[in-house]
């Protein structure tokens, strides 16, 4: 967790250093362009050539418009990545980043196909930690609940499946007030740094559902075979 603040604020800080059209090339063959896979925009003249079809699915993550736009990733990145990163380890950790990450790239893809304007920020990928971290967030002894342990502790707790995390009131209402804020402040165009952009909601979205779903195949800690039935039960330790 620590470690992909670090990178996001070295690399934000080493293109503070360069030429503004330098820094531009390095978005063009970094961010992610959905007109880059369209025959019929200009597709072959992008930077980067056949690479960037790949890279730029996870690499756009790693790039922001301005300190505001990164600081407000990493400040709803430290509490719920934090938990995930804490429950899952490393390396699940980097790969479910990674994963949520190219999930929200299609899902830009799937709404933008003509686009050519670079989206750029790690939105996606925290939005699949947000969506990981309420499988277990509201949990007797979790980081959210209002009886916890220390954070090891409260980071392993047994998830919800699924099925029982869409029936729970509290996930529910997080999903509601989620879901609206990103599609009210989506439709509409907010300031980023010196110029006004456009929300990418649909990655943020595409980013989230990857994370609600896909959650227990990164999950290391067993589930709770009664569960239901011993609620008021400190939940067992994982190792």
């Amino acid at each position: 967790m620590t470690a992909v603040i670090v990178v996001m604020a070295a690399i934000h800080g080493l293109r503070a250093l360069l030429p503004l059209a330098t820094d531009q090339e390095v978005i063009w063959t970094f961010g992610f362009v959905p007109a880059r896979y369209d025959a019929s925009v200009l597709a072959g003249k992008f930077p980067g050539g056949v690479g960037a079809e790949i890279w730029t699915f996870l690499t756009y993550a790693f790039l922001h418009a301005d300190i505001t736009h990164i600081a407000f990733n990493m400040l709803w990145m430290l509490p719920f990545g934090s938990a995930v990163a804490r429950r899952f380890g490393t390396v699940r950790f980097f790969a479910f980043f990674a994963v949520t990450a190219i999930a929200g790239a299609v899902a830009h893809l799937l709404t933008h196909q003509h686009e050519v304007a670079p989206m750029i920020g790690a939105s996606a990928a925290v939005s699949g930690m947000m969506a990981a971290a309420i499988r277990f967030a509201f949990q007797h002894g979790s980081f959210l609940s209002f009886r916890r342990g220390d954070a090891e502790v409260a980071a392993r707790v047994p998830a919800l499946s699924l099925v029982k995390s869409l029936q729970n009131s509290r996930v529910l209402g997080f999903l509601a007030v989620w879901f609206g804020l990103n599609i009210m402040t989506g439709l509409g165009a907010i300031a980023i740094g010196a110029s006004a952009q456009s929300i990418a909601w649909q990655a943020h979205i595409g980013g989230f559902v990857a994370g609600l779903v896909l959650f227990s195949l990164f999950d290391p800690v067993p589930r709770a075979i009664v569960q239901d039935n011993n609620a008021g039960a400190l939940p067992p330790a994982a190792d």
